[in-house]
């Protein structure tokens, strides 16, 4: 899988996971993985290992999204946006081999796709604010 496909799962299981209750994710892991039909290999592994860490971080990605959204709260939000605004955020704030511009982009690419019309402007606009 190319960077852009791994981030694509990783956005989607972030995705799932505001639909469960986070004791119910490993399973929800489990399932996600079923579907996504692949045998257990180091792009996996790596989905499986930065979701975790995402989700380790959450509240900590929700607090500084909260600090830089005008008028808006992580509560509010539509659950695409967040979704792709956390996994942004994590790699922005936590992962030094991913240079903020290139977050910032793939992140405004997956809301083009998954989210509104506006989903782009507002994604691009929540992070420049973090940078």
């Amino acid at each position: 899988m190319s960077r852009r496909e791994i981030r694509e799962q990783i956005f989607k299981l972030l995705f799932r996971a505001e639909f469960h209750e986070r004791e119910e994710m490993p399973e929800q892991l489990q399932f996600f993985m079923e579907e996504l039909g692949q045998e257990e290999n180091k792009d996996t592994q790596y989905i499986k290992g930065k979701f975790g860490k995402v989700l380790e971080r959450m509240d900590e990605l929700d607090a500084m999204v909260n600090q830089v959204a005008q008028g808006w709260k992580t509560s509010r939000m539509g659950k695409a946006d967040l979704a792709i605004i956390r996994l942004a955020v994590y790699e922005m704030k936590f992962e030094e081999d991913v240079p903020e511009g290139v977050a910032i982009n793939e992140a405004v690419e997956l809301a083009k796709i998954y989210g509104t019309d506006d989903s782009s402007s507002f994604v691009n606009g929540i992070l420049a604010k973090l940078v």
